[in-house]
């Protein structure tokens, strides 16, 4: 038998992993709200893959909670996720996925282009994403990850930002509207870099932007938590003493 997996939130993702897990083979552990977090890491001291499966704004409390004997074993897979989440929990080396299907309730998941991960645990959850014909793939280095998870960050945020003002789907904002596209972006990527300390390359990045508008042209901009991300990324502007003008003039016409 093979060790087994712990999903920590069984939403409509933690659900698709845990499927995945349980077809690849491994006995699968839910973590929800009622559970014991303590006493479950006592009974599976040593599980293959502990993967974090909550909602974006419940990450940082789920790792607060998160027990010592887990710590080598987690994965993320929130979005708008950046190496700082995990280090500022002291997790050195954990297991990260870069999320491109949705899922929603009633629906089978939808495919952009195919997951990155990397970390200890990223074949498994490859592999557990193959036995739903989700692709995903392992990538070789930390810093490609972090090209990644900063990629999806700008096609998120840009997307949902830029819907604000123009509604409609990703195909249409590109092909319409693609100097709002552009310079929402730049606003994003004037934030990612000062979140990652590091200079972002522009073009790859609005190249992999355009791959994932490629991957499903007909995805909408603007999703339910569309205002809350350009509240999220003008607080981190602020912060930062970003000009970003763009998101600005876009929050003063959306609020």
């Amino acid at each position: 038998m093979k060790q087994a997996a712990v999903v920590i939130g069984l939403g409509e993702m933690g659900s698709v992993f845990a499927r995945g897990l349980l077809k690849l083979g491994h006995p699968v552990y839910p973590v929800t709200r009622q559970t014991d977090i303590n006493a479950l890491a006592e009974h599976i001291p040593q599980p293959a893959i502990v993967l974090n499966a909550v909602a974006e704004a419940d990450l940082h409390p789920s790792l607060d909670k998160l027990p010592a004997a887990w710590q080598n074993k987690v994965a993320l897979l929130q979005n708008e996720l950046l190496p700082r989440d995990w280090l500022s929990h002291k997790l050195e080396n954990p297991t990260v996925i870069s999320v491109w299907f949705e899922k929603k309730k009633g629906m089978d998941s939808k495919v952009l282009i195919s997951s990155p991960a990397y970390g200890p645990g990223a074949a498994i959850l490859v592999n557990a994403l193959a036995t739903l014909d989700i692709p995903a793939h392992v990538v070789p280095s930390a810093d490609d990850m972090e090209y990644e998870l900063v990629r999806k960050n700008v096609y998120i945020l840009t997307t949902n930002i830029a819907g604000l003002e123009c509604g409609g789907v990703v195909d249409e904002l590109w092909n319409d509207h693609q100097q709002l596209a552009q310079d929402v972006a730049n606003d994003v990527m004037d934030i990612q870099e000062w979140l990652t300390g590091k200079k972002v390359d522009r073009d790859r990045l609005m190249v992999g932007f355009k791959e994932g508008i490629d991957g499903d042209p007909q995805h909408k901009c603007m999703g339910r938590s569309a205002p809350a991300r350009l509240k999220r990324a003008l607080e981190l502007a602020d912060e930062a003493r970003l000009t970003v003008k763009k998101l600005r003039e876009i929050y003063s016409r959306s609020s």
